[in-house]
């Protein structure tokens, strides 16, 4: 039986990232794509496990190629992207994959996949909220902060076009709805109900 694919959007500092590392810990027969970069390996990562690591160049000619599922360049020369290749591979094998792309990426990818796609929208209680939890971050400048809180608000116009949005506002009850919506997907199950066993 083919893999499923579940797709992952959220402005940043939407909580994301904390929730695909729970669903990644919690068991669920998932497995995380891994997206291919033109920028180098950083500390200990490996080819293949954090990312493919290409060259610019390289990445230009798989895009010329159309070897892409979604893709895009954050700035001149630094690409990010997902590989079909390795898509339609996992997927044969019976692999539900996870991932975590920007909302025209997973738009992209839905269009493709059609119903054997699950899009889901992170979405933050508000925009006020998301640029409290930015700025207590401490990693951005203000003008990083501003830069970011504008894309948020052109992600967020995009998703009623997600097939499920789960406001962050509690993380512990955003967490057991996404892992909920997810495990419903892949078994069909809609009796199940994950609240309690986090």
């Amino acid at each position: 039986m083919k893999g499923k694919l579940i797709i992952l959007s959220a402005p940043s500092g939407s909580g994301k990232s904390t929730i695909i590392n729970h669903i990644l810990k919690e068991g669920l027969p998932v497995e995380f794509s891994i997206s291919a970069t033109s920028r180098p390996a950083r500390g200990n990562e490996k080819e293949g496990v954090e990312y493919y690591f290409l060259t610019p160049e390289a990445f230009k000619e798989k895009i010329k190629a159309d070897l892409f599922l979604e893709y895009e360049e954050v700035y001149t020369d630094r690409f990010y992207g997902t590989l079909k290749s390795e898509v339609e591979h996992k997927l044969e094998q019976g692999t539900n994959i996870l991932f975590d792309v920007d909302v025209a990426g997973g738009l992209n990818i839905k269009k493709l996949y059609g119903d054997n796609a699950l899009l889901i929208f992170i979405q933050p209680p508000s925009i006020e909220e998301l640029q409290r939890r930015l700025e207590k971050r401490g990693t951005d400048s203000p003008e990083v902060i501003q830069d970011r809180i504008s894309k948020a608000a052109i992600e967020l116009n995009a998703a009623p076009q997600y097939d499920q949005v789960i406001v962050n506002d509690d993380l512990e009850e955003a967490k057991a709805k996404t892992i909920q919506t997810i495990y419903k997907f892949i078994t069909h199950d809609e009796n199940w109900n994950f609240t309690g066993i986090i």
